[in-house]
C-alpha cells in the first residue's frame, strides 16, 4: 500500500538545492551577458562620434572651397554655439583647432571627438581625432583600428 501523504508531500514545489542551482546558472549568464552588452553600447557610441567627426571633416572642406581656408569658428561650419559642441545623444564633444597662430588663415585642422558623459568609462577609446590630412587617429589604450572599426 503507498503512503499517499508522502506522495504528495514530494510533488509541491522546488528544493532549496534545485532553487541555487537555477540562481547560479542565471548569475554566471548575467556575468557573460552584461560586459558584452555595455561594451557593444560603448562600440555603438563610438560610431557616433566617428560619424560626427567625418561630418565636421565634410564641412570643413565645404568651407574651404568656398573661403581657401579652414575656419576654427563653429558658425562658419555650421554649428551654433561655441567649442566643445556635444554631437549625437551627448556621449562625445567635438573641438576644431589649426597650427596657425595670430591672424593667419588656417591651413590645416584637427577634429576632435573626446568621450563625454557616461562614455568616460570608455578607457579605450577616449578621444577620436581626423586631420586635415586624412589621418585618423584615437587616443586611449586601444589602437586607432580598433578605435576607428
Amino acid at each position: 500500500m503507498r503512503n499517499s501523504s508522502f506522495s504528495s508531500y514530494a510533488s509541491k514545489g522546488f528544493t532549496l538545492v534545485e532553487l541555487m542551482v537555477v540562481i547560479l546558472i542565471i548569475a554566471i549568464l548575467a556575468a557573460i551577458a552584461v560586459p558584452t552588452y555595455s561594451s557593444s553600447v560603448r562600440k555603438s557610441r563610438r560610431t557616433e562620434a566617428r560619424t560626427a567627426l567625418l561630418d565636421a571633416a565634410s564641412r570643413e572642406e565645404r568651407y574651404y572651397a568656398t573661403s581657401n581656408k579652414y575656419s576654427v569658428t563653429p558658425t562658419d561650419l555650421g554649428y551654433s554655439g561655441a567649442w566643445p559642441i556635444t554631437v549625437g545623444s551627448g556621449f562625445y564633444q567635438l573641438t576644431v583647432s589649426c597650427s596657425a597662430t595670430g591672424s593667419a588663415p588656417c591651413t590645416d585642422y584637427t577634429i576632435r571627438a573626446d568621450y563625454y558623459g557616461p562614455q568616460t568609462k570608455d578607457a579605450a577609446c577616449s578621444a577620436l581625432i581626423v586631420t586635415s590630412t586624412g589621418a585618423q587617429t584615437s587616443e586611449g589604450s586601444a589602437t586607432a583600428a580598433v578605435c576607428w572599426n
